[in-house]
């Protein structure tokens, strides 16, 4: 069993800013995921993942931005360490990769793209006012729905095998 420090949990969401309230559940996701120790790992860039990142380190956490250009100055100010792809929307799947679980927050197609790969990476899902994926020759990707930003991180650090 991994301990909190090592755990890394990936938010995927919108690089635009959403209606006032996805903001703040960002913000709220980022800094749950700090208070249980994990490390936050996203896109990086602006909109939601600012949000994200934000409450991260509001709350002492450590944060990492995967890129897709390869100028280090597109980061959010919140991320601390950057990793300047060059990969455009390839590097979506890194970022879920590197996660022991995924929570998806609102989003559009990107997030949909993330949640496909995490599906096919066998990662765990919590999601956010996000998508509802199922089709039926495959069934449900098996998005686990949460209430709020400390359920959503609960819920992935069980999912990834930590003390919730």
């Amino acid at each position: 069993m991994r301990e909190h420090t090592k755990l890394t949990i990936a938010v995927i969401c919108r690089g635009r800013d959403g209606e006032a309230v996805l903001n703040e559940i960002a913000e709220e996701v980022g800094q749950e995921i700090a208070k249980v120790g994990a490390t936050l790992i996203c896109g990086g860039l602006g909109g939601l993942m600012t949000d994200v990142a934000r409450g991260a380190k509001s709350a002492g956490g450590r944060t990492v931005g995967v890129l897709m250009s390869y100028d280090k100055a597109d980061a959010n100010e919140y991320i601390d360490t950057i990793i300047a792809t060059g990969m455009g929307h390839a590097r979506d799947v890194i970022v879920v990769a590197s996660a022991d679980a995924v929570i998806a927050i609102d989003g559009g197609p990107g997030t949909l793209a993330e949640i496909a790969f995490a599906a096919t990476l066998g990662k765990p899902i919590v999601g956010l006012l996000t998508w509802n994926c199922s089709s039926p020759y495959y069934g449900e990707l098996g998005i686990v729905e949460a209430r709020d930003a400390k359920d959503a991180v609960k819920q992935a650090v069980a999912l990834a095998g930590g003390k919730g």
